[in-house]
């Protein structure tokens, strides 16, 4: 990372700011006093530091880590939030696009992530007379490790 203090100078400033308010022990913002909100730091201080020193590859890094810390809180404090699988898939989807609002790359990989956590979070909800669709999901569901083992030897073997 280019000017390395910077990162670091955000993320003491998020870190005290966490500490100073758990000190005065503000009510409203008692949900905050968790582990998740320190992802939800870090992932600040990447997208704060990428716009200040325009290196936009550090958006993907912070907007995940952001989504992670704001799923994780979501997950404690929510009886709503979606606590499915996908959501990681998700989470990654929307940091691929945020990347690509500013370098232009990745908005493929980001659409058809994005769209494949979407169909698996609501695969439930498809109509019986697409009853396949279900059968179908379910082997993706189950063998989905197979095709990262399959994809990682690709790259191993592929030759530049």
């Amino acid at each position: 990372m280019k000017k390395q203090h910077l990162f670091t100078g955000y993320l003491l400033i998020g870190i005290g700011i966490f500490f100073l308010l758990r000190q005065f022990k503000i009510p409203i913002i008692t949900d905050f006093y968790s582990w998740p909100t320190f992802l939800i730091i870090i992932g600040l201080a990447f997208l704060i530091y990428s716009f200040k020193v325009k290196d936009y590859n550090q958006l993907f890094t912070g907007t995940f880590l952001l989504g992670l810390g704001i799923h994780f809180h979501g997950l404690k404090y929510y009886s709503f939030w979606i606590d499915h699988w996908a959501m990681y898939l998700l989470i990654i989807g929307i940091a691929l696009f945020i990347r690509f609002l500013k370098t232009k790359k990745g908005f493929l990989q980001s659409v058809i992530i994005s769209g494949i956590a979407l169909i698996m979070m609501y695969s439930s909800f498809i109509p019986e007379s697409f009853a396949w669709v279900n059968q179908i999901f379910y082997y993706v569901e189950k063998y989905w490790p197979v095709a990262l083992i399959i994809i990682g030897l690709y790259f191993l073997r592929r030759k530049k």
